[in-house]
């Protein structure tokens, strides 16, 4: 018999795009784009053509994982389980629901029931202590978006297919795509920017791929990008480029927001930001004379320090001009119904719960990641005490990795939730493995279901190309099991744990299968019915997808706003409150303008942290991650090409070559991030990299967190780079201690 193709869908990132998947004898041999796709027509990038060889490493996890000692050795899922629950019942009579914790990270978003049951688990225990990836790149939009939309899945988004004006800032879809949006072949769609008339500018510290395929790039400093949007809306608003009409019948707020940015005039900031006034005044020579142009922004200013306030900046910016919701400028989308009026009424993802450490405020129902260590670590009611971990990788992805290693350490339960055995899993108690998306059956990223983030609407279902790996599980099937065992039901709700385990027992009978396991695509098909899109199976038949309406301009101001008043807000007393700090942190920059600043960057061949464990995509890159340097800067230093160096903040210091790179602006430092996998026990290809983990120099704890988002800052960092000296010791390379 030879190869089967199977139609689905990519789930590394928001992309999901379409793929012909060939199998034989239960083996992946090939991965192709879809070509027939209706909204990605063709296009997929490496790592998804290459993510086979991901999931058929040998190090996949396929049986239940407990660390004895130094070791893990695999038991069975009944003494995992058994073990499991019984130390979650003790230590959740013992110390309340809220000692029980769970870091979700950003995989756990590429699967629609996985979040779903996740949640269901933490409501089963009555714990308020969910932390995830979101305070590490995009909190800042969802803090936002509740304040001036009511509800922080609003996200506008650029029209791409239809704007005249682009203004992108910290952003590079040609290797990152697109953030809060699906846009499939991201270079094709800037070069039709211009092709068609349009302007396209890149914001960044440094040329980015995207800015040498369409447009002009502007260099600014990193972590001004706040004084940048206050100098560009006085502009617009001394130009009087304001729909006063528009914002009169749509928005409120407008005199406070004027007021607010008065101080800052181009000539003023340009002093931090390094843009000339007379290119900031180009710029918006471009904006506001377009017919329909968007300001959009990605982690470049989110990880910054001030993602909040740039990010309100810009969405003021696209509103008062009358960009947003209309074509050509930023769209709202519309999903399977209207989740944010359910979540306003309902109060999903809109909790009020305080931190204990630091007092921050919820956002989409979780605190920040910044300040888990020290939950973990400080003594009182509410310690954390247990941790699961689910679709993340923290020990590589959250601030100052040492300090959260440590405290990992002092858990009495840490669970994860893995396909492998990473750095965080390697310190877990219990690791229990999970199938990969190429396993299960699926609807697209949750972003689009729910909120419409797409260029071209549309949907699509996917059945699982490969049977599950070993004895891996998926994990709303793990969630039903582990809430059982720890005789907390699912969502607090005895009558839902009753049901969900009668649908699995069932499920699994009827099927023959060796594990307990829930009817996924029944349950899928369950949620597709409920918002009139028809049954799971009847999807599948619209192999290459089925198109959906397309986005309305216009639709969304005056009645889709879930605020109190259903207006805009466009000043929000919280937002207003964190801009008073703007004149100290102004002068905080004139004082350290003379001073190295690092930032992140990715890769075509990499993503994140969980595809170097493949030979071809990090052999790449030489097998380390290096510091990329501008030459004037490394002259400056008495530094070469491929010379050791030391880069120290006040939180830490690793050690890697150093490159030389024209493309960044002086005085800006690279590190890409992902690397420094040393520690990691089951990763035979990653564990042999020699790169750094660029997040050990970021600081965590509620001082060094932006207040209104609970954002670490992962970039912006300053640094000091010295040629290396001294012995090299065992954390130079990783930063973290050896596993114990």
């Amino acid at each position: 018999m030879g190869p089967v193709t199977h139609h689905t869908f990519c789930r590394i990132c928001e992309a999901s795009c379409g793929l012909r998947v060939e199998v034989e004898r239960g083996a992946v041999t090939a991965i192709q784009p879809d070509p027939d796709h209706v909204g990605t027509a063709g296009y997929a990038c490496l790592k998804g053509l290459l993510q086979h060889e991901l999931y058929a490493s040998p190090d996949r996890l396929s049986r239940p994982l407990k660390r004895v000692g130094n070791e893990h050795m695999e038991i069975s899922w009944d003494q995992a389980m058994t073990e499991i629950g019984a130390r979650v019942r003790a230590i959740h009579g013992e110390r309340g629901g809220d000692a029980l914790g769970m870091y979700v990270g950003t995989a756990a978003g590429f699967g629609v029931l996985h979040p779903i049951f996740a949640q269901g688990f933490m409501q089963g225990l009555g714990s308020r202590s969910m932390y995830s990836s979101a305070t590490q790149d995009c909190a800042n939009k969802f803090s936002v978006a509740t304040e001036m939309y009511g509800f922080p899945f609003v996200q506008p988004f650029p029209d791409v297919d239809r704007t005249e004006c682009l203004i992108v800032v910290g952003a590079n879809p040609a290797v990152s795509k697109w953030s809060f949006l699906q846009v499939p072949n991201p270079i094709r769609r800037l070069k039709q920017i211009e092709q068609r008339g349009g302007r396209v500018f890149f914001v960044d510290p440094r040329r980015t791929e995207s800015a040498k395929v369409a447009g002009e790039h502007v260099f600014i400093r990193p972590g001004t990008d706040v004084f940048f949007y206050l100098s560009f809306l006085r502009e617009v608003l001394q130009r009087g480029f304001v729909n006063e009409a528009h914002v009169a019948r749509s928005m409120t707020g407008l005199d406070a927001l004027r007021a607010l940015c008065e101080p800052w005039s181009a000539q003023r900031t340009e002093l931090v930001t390094g843009i000339s006034a007379a290119t900031l005044g180009h710029m918006v020579d471009a904006y506001v004379t377009a017919d329909g142009a968007a300001l959009y922004s990605s982690t470049g200013v989110n990880m910054g320090g001030q993602g909040a306030l740039s990010f309100w900046l810009e969405q003021a910016i696209n509103a008062v001009t009358g960009n947003l919701d209309r074509a050509g400028g930023t769209l709202v989308g519309e999903g399977l119904f209207d989740f944010p009026r359910f979540g306003k009424r309902t109060g999903a993802l809109l909790g009020r719960a305080k931190s204990r450490i630091g007092g921050f405020g919820q956002v989409n129902d979780a605190f920040p990641g910044g300040i888990l260590a020290d939950e973990i670590e400080t003594p009182g009611p509410g310690q954390r005490r247990a941790l699961f971990v689910t679709g993340g990788n923290p020990l590589m992805t959250m601030p100052n990795s040492a300090h959260l290693s440590r405290a990992l350490g002092e858990l009495e339960l840490l669970v994860c939730l893995d396909i492998q055995l990473g750095e965080t899993a390697s310190l877990a108690h219990y690791v229990l493995p999970c199938t990969s998306p190429l396993e299960r059956p699926d609807l697209p990223f949750l972003f689009p279901l729910l909120l419409g983030m797409q260029s071209r609407p549309h949907l699509t279902a996917t059945r699982a190309v490969l049977p599950a790996h070993g004895e891996a599980r998926d994990e709303a099937s793990l969630y039903l099991s582990l809430a059982r065992a720890s005789g907390l039901p699912l969502w607090g709700s005895r009558i839902a744990q009753r049901a969900m385990e009668a649908l699995a027992h069932a499920h699994t009978r009827r099927r023959g299968l060796r594990h307990f396991t829930l009817p996924q695509e029944r349950l899928l098909s369950a949620l597709l019915r409920a918002t009139g899109q028809g049954s799971f199976a009847a999807l599948l038949r619209h192999q290459h997808g089925r198109l959906r309406a397309p986005h309305r301009p216009g639709s969304f101001l005056g009645g889709r706003v879930v605020t109190d008043d259903g207006k805009v807000n466009l000043a929000p007393a919280m937002l207003m409150n964190a801009a008073h700090s703007l004149e100290r942190t102004f002068a905080d920059e004139l004082a350290s303008s003379g001073k190295l600043r690092l930032i992140t960057r990715r890769a075509l061949t990499t993503h994140n942290s969980w595809t170097h464990n493949v030979a071809r995509f990090v052999d790449a890159h030489g097998g380390t991650n290096v510091l990329y340097m501008h030459p004037d800067d490394a002259r400056r230093a008495g530094l070469a090409d491929g010379d050791l160096v030391d880069v120290k903040t006040k939180v830490g210091q690793v050690r890697l070559p150093m490159r030389t790179l024209a493309d960044l602006m002086p005085g800006v430092v690279a590190l890409p991030h992902g690397w420094g996998h040393q520690h990691a026990k089951g990763l035979r290809v990653a564990q042999r990299t020699r790169g750094v983990n660029v997040n050990l120099l970021a600081a965590d704890g509620a001082d060094a967190l932006e207040r209104s988002s609970g954002m670490a800052r992962l970039t912006a960092i300053e640094v000091e780079v010295s040629r290396a000296t001294g012995p090299q010791d065992s954390t130079s390379w990783s930063g973290l201690p050896a596993v114990s």
